[in-house]
């Protein structure tokens, strides 16, 4: 099974508007063009994402998500040099998928996917303690960043560090109860772990 940030992010295009159907259990959410995203609205998203009740409305909305996420390079250059860095990713070529986020990082350090994006490659290249570097950055800019909480399981358990990874799967779960790496929770002896639809873990 590929890691989620590889699932989810190979599937993103770069600075496109925000044009997927959503819905909320409720009521319908008007999708916003990146340019017009506010607090209220990415607040809704993921209060949507949270109480979605199928997994299809779950995907749609973790997709919306993703699409906004990458949609607020502050700059086209940005957004190129992190899409030249995933297309250099998908052809293993690490090193220069590397030196184009660390350049990137150092034009636009407040922007939280391009450390993301980095944490990976990290991730990949066996840099573990970078990988977790980089994961603790984007999640002090995006605290919901559901792939960093589950990039951060994936690196403590190959750090053989299961009690913290499974710590950092029930947060990312916390905010995308249909993660597929849901699947990877340990319940506590006794612990029944609901199913998703709205529910916490």
């Amino acid at each position: 099974m590929k890691p989620f940030w590889q699932r989810a992010a190979s599937a993103v295009v770069v600075a496109l508007p925000l044009s997927m159907p959503l819905l909320s259990p409720s009521s319908a959410i008007e999708i916003m063009p990146a340019g017009q995203v506010d607090d209220t609205y990415q607040q809704r998203l993921f209060e949507s994402l949270k109480n979605a009740r199928t997994e299809v409305e779950g995907r749609a909305i973790e997709n919306a998500i993703w699409e906004m996420w990458m949609a607020q390079a502050p700059t086209q250059d940005i957004a190129r040099s992190v899409k030249d860095a995933m297309d250099a990713r998908e052809s293993y070529d690490y090193d220069r998928a590397l030196a184009l986020l660390d350049a990137a990082i150092a034009a636009a350090p407040d922007y939280a996917e391009v450390w993301n994006q980095r944490a990976f490659i990290r991730f990949l290249k066996e840099d573990f303690d970078g990988a977790l570097i980089d994961i603790e950055k984007t999640l002090t800019l995006e605290p919901r960043h559901f792939a960093a909480l589950s990039g951060r399981a994936l690196v403590l358990m190959r750090q053989g560090r299961m009690e913290l990874a499974q710590q950092a799967l029930r947060e990312a779960v916390a905010i995308h109860p249909w993660l597929k790496e849901r699947s990877m929770i340990i319940p506590e002896p006794g612990e029944v772990v609901p199913a998703p639809g709205g529910r916490d873990i």
